[in-house]
């Protein structure tokens, strides 16, 4: 059976990527695990992912923290704002399907934008909450 972690990321790549008004923002489906050399901005990267074990007597779970990052060389924030708000609208609390594994729950925790001056581009950070069972 795949891992909880790497199903989850498999079905929110697949949510992200498959969603046209997203990909439009980005200028095509630009959601990475880790971005190609060179690739064009705006574009979104898989960051840190964290699980811990969230079992019961009964039941088998994992809760995890995971971070998407946007990255945009616009002027200003308008255009990683703009994505980080289509990104959140298709993932919290949506109904994630996964093999193997019951979602409970998917809801945004954390969220920022900044202007990272090394490199010259604007930053975004989305930091999600979930909570999954293994499938009976």
């Amino acid at each position: 059976m795949t891992s909880a972690a790497a199903e989850l990321q498999k079905s929110v790549f697949a949510t992200l990527a498959g969603d046209g008004a997203l990909s439009a923002l980005l200028g095509g489906g630009k959601v990475y695990d880790h971005a190609p050399a060179h690739v064009a901005f705006p574009y979104i990267t898989f960051g840190r992912t964290s699980a811990f074990d969230w079992s019961t007597g009964t039941e088998i779970g994992t809760e995890h923290l995971f971070t998407l990052h946007i990255w945009s060389k616009s002027q200003g924030k308008k255009e990683a704002l703009a994505i980080m708000e289509r990104a959140q609208a298709l993932l919290d609390d949506a109904p994630l399907a996964m093999t193997g594994y019951h979602l409970v729950s998917i809801r945004l925790e954390f969220s920022e934008v900044r202007f990272d001056e090394d490199i010259s581009v604007h930053h975004g950070l989305l930091r999600f909450r979930v909570l999954m069972e293994e499938a009976a």
